[in-house]
């Protein structure tokens, strides 16, 4: 291997790296605020995704009819879970919270979808759709458990991931697709070529991850996010609406999992079923960042897209071995470090 390959395989692996360190990050928040181990973080990915480029071909996208199913779900359990303490105010406010908003957003998807649009009125309205869903899908599959051990939780979550990975093969089909670049320029540094897809890679990644860090140290809702993961039960004794929080949590990764897939879509072909491999390599990164370390998190999911770019030019076909291999001496360590506790009591 000689200089210019080492600098190729490297570019790409900091380019893989960023994909990988949104979707750790992601991975991190919805633990600590609801532990979670979020398996469907890759069908965000996925959705975004598809759903970037299906409105891009001029077409109504099946995530915008699914979120408004999942709203009606949402309402009509909301009322069946507060039917002894119901207030007009309180069906008001989850009427247009679980049926209003994803209606306008299909309503609008539906007056747009036909119209050469901007790429950028694309990207907002893929992200509604999918932010939409990701809110929905806490409020029916885990605010109901919230309570119960994490093994219940991560079952439910492997549940979730096989549904929305059918309806996703229903919804866009077996056959691949690609989007529209962010940006069609490039530029040359000898030896390496930037495309502004890379360039756009880099800065989204960097500006959520300002984003994030300022939601949780200047904002209200950031704190109380940070105040559920570090203690849960004081969060609540304190006046912190965990369910709430848990809401945002699943808001935020669907968010982040839909402008991941829209940054890789122009790059690569996504199918159905891509987005969970991908998922599972910033899970991989957030493994090693002990579900916890954000920093750390960020910088493992930098050495998982490296060690995936440089196994892909040595042994291309145990790539994916070598990748997931790497938790394995992490979890060791863990387990070595950690002193032993009881089991989890009910």
């Amino acid at each position: 291997m000689n200089t210019t390959i080492m600098l190729f395989l490297l570019q790409d692996g900091i380019t893989n790296g960023a994909i990988y360190a949104l979707l750790g990050l992601a991975l991190v928040l919805v633990f600590a605020v609801t532990r979670v181990i979020l398996i469907p973080q890759g069908e965000f990915v996925t959705y975004g995704a598809l759903t970037y480029a299906t409105l891009a071909a001029g077409q109504v996208p099946g995530t915008a009819r699914l979120a408004v199913a999942m709203g009606i779900v949402a309402f009509v359990l909301d009322l069946v879970m507060r039917r002894r303490s119901l207030r007009f105010v309180l069906i008001v406010q989850g009427f247009f919270i679980n049926i209003a908003l994803p209606t306008a957003v299909l309503a609008l998807t539906l007056s747009l979808a036909s119209k050469q649009t901007p790429i950028a009125v694309d990207i907002v309205l893929s992200l509604l759709i999918v932010g939409t869903i990701g809110l929905y899908l806490y409020r029916i599959a885990f605010a109901p458990i919230a309570h119960t051990s994490v093994l219940v939780l991560l079952i439910a979550a492997v549940g979730c991931h096989l549904a929305l990975q059918g309806i996703g093969l229903v919804f866009f089909g077996a056959e691949g697709q690609r989007g529209p670049a962010l940006s069609n320029a490039a530029f040359t540094i000898d030896p390496l070529r930037f495309t502004g897809q890379s360039i756009a890679v880099y800065a989204v990644t960097l500006a959520l991850i300002a984003a994030l860090w300022l939601l949780f140290s200047f904002t209200l809702y950031g704190k109380a996010l940070r105040a559920t993961a570090v203690n849960r039960l004081g969060a609540r004794l304190v006046g912190i609406r965990t369910a709430l929080s848990g809401q945002i949590a699943f808001l935020l990764a669907a968010v982040i999992g839909a402008t991941s897939g829209i940054l890789i879509i122009p790059i690569t072909t996504l199918y159905y079923d891509t987005g969970f491999l991908i998922g599972l390599k910033g899970f991989v990164a957030a493994i090693i960042g002990g579900l916890v370390s954000y920093p750390l998190t960020a910088i493992a999911a930098l050495l998982v897209g490296s060690v995936e770019s440089f196994s892909s030019f040595y042994a291309s076909n145990f790539k994916e071995v070598i990748v997931f291999a790497l938790i394995i001496p992490v979890l060791l360590l863990r387990s070595l470090a950690t002193p032993a506790v009881d089991e989890e009591k009910d």
